[in-house]
């Protein structure tokens, strides 16, 4: 997985080299990281550009959970990031094996504040699906009214979402 260490590291050029000896940039460490993934939980815009610029795919289902870099990076609140790969074709809509998807990660796993709200109105204008359920059955508009984040709540309203 040296695709992996290079995105942890930074290291730009070494993930150019890889890509020109036909590495697997999509190789997954123990916890089914990949290098895309890891610069999603980390917000970093800059390797992820590298990384999808030299081959890689947001469009990998990783991690334990079963979920994919979007997710990820929604979860931790990085809306560059979450951009970038809603532009490389990241699967918008994925639900992991926790029966989230990035929408309600954003909601459920975020803080509610700046990063959480920015990283909601990439997916809603993307068009992500409001209506998709936790395992609860509740939508990520449910979720964000019980953790009291007003701004997401009329964020999801003004998309629709009930």
């Amino acid at each position: 997985m040296p695709a992996n260490v290079a995105a942890y590291a930074k290291r730009h050029a070494v993930i150019r080299a890889l890509a020109a000896a036909s590495a697997n940039l999509g190789a997954f460490d123990n916890d089914r990281y990949d290098a895309v993934t890891i610069t999603g939980i980390l917000g970093d815009e800059e390797t992820l550009r590298v990384l999808l610029a030299a081959g890689a795919s947001a469009r990998l289902v990783t991690s334990i959970h079963y979920g994919t870099a979007l997710i990820a990076s929604s979860h931790h609140g990085h809306p560059g990031v979450v951009r970038q790969l809603i532009a490389a074709g990241a699967p918008l809509d994925h639900v992991n094996i926790l029966h989230w998807n990035a929408l309600i990660e954003a909601v459920v796993l975020g803080d509610g504040g700046a990063r959480h709200q920015a990283v909601l109105r990439a997916l809603l204008d993307a068009g992500a699906d409001t209506r998709l359920t936790d395992r609860g059955g509740n939508t990520p508009l449910d979720l964000a009214k019980t953790r009291g984040f007003g701004e997401m709540v009329k964020m999801l309203e003004s998309a629709g979402a009930c």
